[in-house]
């Protein structure tokens, strides 16, 4: 009845529902009592702190400090940088009165003498208290540039909420920076999506493609934003990090000035980037199967999970010290491993668990192997078997755990790859839209043309990539010039 239970809609019929069973399932979240808010549970909160463990490392490697800003800010703040407001203001969540009190007929009720002078937003992001908090950190060149990242949780009311791609409150980090000139600026924004971008191939083992948003897509406040893509298995893109070039709008905003070398007096330039439990959803949706989940070796709990097959007390006190010995051996070369010897529950069960629980490698060491001085090595990653010999046995999961890495990256590669399609014309386009997939195609650079693709086709301008799409043509809605091909496709 257990295996049952653990059973996910195939994606062929739902891959919605298959998202959602696999999330709930394989014990990585659940939805809380809050509407539109999460619980992460602590197998999908280990593979959260992984990405954080690195990433973090990742900024302190390219001179970042963390520090923590209030998690709330004063109305006022957010009124002061137009675009900024209006970007967020159908998402905030109010916080108008300081106490409660106890209701005769039961109960507690908002206290209506405790009404705040000023109302506070609970954070949707930080620009506003950030900034103001520069002000009195900067004052001259000698106090730039400043590099600070923040670890924290957000708010943004989201009416329609699927588990880690779209909640009310998320985990996330926020990098805001400041500098002293626009050049030193721009090359932090596009330094931060290279950081991504790396984080998403060499850990999530995800391809994305970089580029800057649209006018129309672009960060609220920002001058311009900087994006990795990533394409899911049903042909959806997934925004999956983004940096932000601010210019001097914050510093405006708020009189953040410096004095320069000569002795003048300047507005500061800015930065923010972030990427969130989001990631979790792209991690899930990038790799995963009928089965359940596939993690990346560099990214899973537990890499390695061993599994004793044992029919006696004494086999398996026979089995628990060779195993021992192996996962002393793994943990001594940095390899994450789980002996489940536990008697509640049979080997069969656990390899469906671990199975769905994504773990890269299983190790089952029966009577048989004991004698052979052999251990069964099973790839989550292509469900297959094989028996090796115990000898040097953590060089041979080494390499394996690396092997699967890289394979795990090639297959989302070349699916990406493969859903890359060029289109001449907007009929082709409308055609074609359903198949799902990144369109690369030329349009004219207005948002009035962009607004039309979008209510027609229900397909967005992921980016303007980087890298390649660079030949001239004509756009296919309008027909007008185009320097380049933009990557068009249906987002969550």
């Amino acid at each position: 009845m257990a295996k049952e239970l653990k059973e996910l809609t195939p994606r062929s019929v739902s891959y919605s529902q298959w998202y959602q069973d696999l999330v709930i399932k394989a014990d990585l979240a659940e939805n809380s009592a809050v509407r539109g808010c999460m619980v992460i549970k602590p197998y999908g909160y280990a593979i959260w702190e992984k990405m954080q463990r690195q990433l973090d490392q990742m900024f302190k490697d390219t001179g970042h400090v963390n520090a923590y800003f209030p998690l709330f800010i004063p109305k006022s703040f957010l009124s002061r940088e137009a675009d900024h407001v209006e970007g967020f203001a159908k998402e905030c969540a109010v916080v108008t009165h300081y106490r409660l009190k106890t209701n005769p007929e039961g109960g507690v009720v908002v206290d209506p003498a405790a009404r705040l002078e000023e109302e506070l937003i609970v954070r949707p992001t930080s620009e506003t208290i950030i900034w103001n908090t520069y002000k009195n950190w900067i004052q001259s060149y000698r106090d730039l540039p400043i590099l600070c990242n923040q670890w924290a949780n957000v708010v943004r009311w989201e009416m329609r909420t699927r588990l880690f791609l779209r909640t009310a409150e998320f985990l996330w980090q926020e990098g805001h920076t400041a500098h002293a000139t626009r050049e030193e600026a721009i090359e932090e924004a596009q330094k931060m999506i290279n950081v991504y971008a790396r984080f998403a191939e060499e850990y999530m083992a995800v391809p994305v493609i970089k580029g800057v948003k649209s006018a129309s897509e672009r960060f609220a406040g920002a001058v311009d934003t900087y994006t990795i893509e990533a394409l899911m298995q049903d042909g959806k893109a997934l925004q999956s990090g983004t940096s932000h070039f601010l210019g001097q709008n914050f510093a405006k905003a708020f009189d953040v000035t410096f004095v320069n070398k000569e002795g003048v007096r300047e507005l500061v330039w800015a930065t923010s980037w972030g990427v969130s439990t989001r990631l979790m959803g792209a991690l899930i949706m990038s790799h995963s199967d009928d089965n359940g989940l596939v993690l990346p070796p560099h990214l899973a709990p537990y890499q390695v999970v061993i599994v004793p097959i044992y029919k006696s007390d004494e086999q398996l006190a026979q089995i628990n010290e060779k195993a021992g010995n192996i996962v002393e051996k793994l943990k001594a070369m940095g390899i994450s491993v789980k002996y489940d010897n536990a008697d509640n529950k049979k080997p069969g069960w656990k390899f469906s668990e671990y199975e769905l629980k994504g773990v890269p490698v299983r190790l089952a060491m029966g009577a048989r192997d004991l004698e052979n001085n052999t251990i069964e090595v099973a790839r989550r990653d292509t469900l297959t078997k094989e028996t090796v010999s115990c000898d040097n046995i953590e060089l041979y999961v080494r390499d394996l755990l690396e092997e699967i890495q890289a394979n795990i990256y090639k297959k989302a590669l070349d699916y990406r790859n493969s859903q890359i399609k060029e289109v001449n014309s907007y009929d082709e386009f409308k055609q074609r839209i359903d198949e799902g997939g990144f369109f690369a195609a030329h349009w004219d650079g207005t948002p009035e043309t962009e607004a039309l693709i979008k209510e027609e086709t229900k397909a967005t301008i992921r980016c303007i990539p980087l890298e390649g799409y660079k030949e001239s043509g004509k756009c296919i809605v309008t027909g007008k010039p185009s320097a380049g091909r933009v990557l068009i496709a249906r987002a969550y």
